[in-house]
């Protein structure tokens, strides 16, 4: 299949989907700069991730995790939504877009203009922090220059617990709010669009096949093959900001295309 072709498949598909559920991973993001932690050259690869119990018990892991954080999160402050994120946005905009299903905690999406509410995030998000004990959202800044001044981890204001990045760490529960609102959302999509993930991680790695247990149509879009490839109504390998991107600028530009 030619590149066009393949193309006028995704065009086809997107056009005629009104229930679309975009689900996101790691290679929607390295287009805006931010590493896979999971690829060759990833910090997974470089360093052991800290345990969810090693981070509660000791005070020097959490420590490490504050440091590593401090220095991680140069890069995500520098990253911008790109031609993908973007391609989703305006997919929402004209009415196709139901909700984004993210394994990324990089608040890209919220940021490139779909609304907060409609974004479904499955491992947390980065861009700030969370008591453990009573829950009471903790801003960045204010952590970061307490750390660098006294080197200790952070502490809630409120109830004196641990603070913590609001995402989900090796050995911590996933969200069951979200996991459940996750497959609802997908039990009722008419499109399943997975961008950037290569489908490994389970239980988030189901959802396509329930997606086409529930009669919707499926399209794959990835930089590798993935496992479930076969499922796929459409299976690309490519990147997603020039193959998702040109396919929806070109959808928004047909007359009538704007219905919001």
């Amino acid at each position: 299949m030619t590149s066009a072709d393949t193309s006028s498949r995704l065009h086809r598909l997107l056009g005629a989907a009104r229930r679309i559920v975009a689900f996101t991973g790691a290679g929607i993001s390295t287009e805006s700069g931010i590493p896979d932690f999971r690829s060759d050259d990833g910090l997974w690869r470089r360093m052991r991730p800290i345990d969810f119990q090693d981070f509660l018990a000791s005070e020097e892991m959490r420590r490490e995790s504050w440091r590593r954080k401090a220095v991680s999160d140069s890069t995500l402050e520098m990253a911008k939504p790109n031609r993908g994120h973007l391609a989703l946005c305006t997919l929402h905009r004209l009415g196709h877009l139901q909700s984004v299903i993210t394994q990324n905690v990089d608040g890209l999406h919220q940021r490139s203009g779909i609304p907060a509410e409609q974004v479904i995030e499955l491992h947390g998000n980065a861009t700030y922090a969370a008591c453990l004990g009573c829950g009471e959202r903790h801003e960045l800044a204010p952590i970061f220059e307490r750390f660098r001044a006294t080197g200790d981890p952070p502490l809630c204001e409120l109830c004196g617990g641990i603070v913590k990045s609001a995402t989900i760490s090796f050995g911590q529960a996933m969200p069951a709010v979200a996991m459940a609102r996750a497959e609802q959302e997908t039990s009722s999509c008419d499109l399943f669009l997975v961008l950037g993930t290569s489908l490994v991680v389970y239980p988030a790695a189901g959802f396509p096949r329930i997606a086409k247990i529930h009669g919707a149509k499926l399209v794959i879009l990835n930089r590798e093959p993935t496992d479930q490839d076969h499922l796929a109504d459409l299976a690309i390998a490519g990147e997603i900001g020039p193959v998702l991107g040109g396919v929806v600028e070109t959808l928004a530009r047909e007359p009538g295309a704007a219905r919001h």
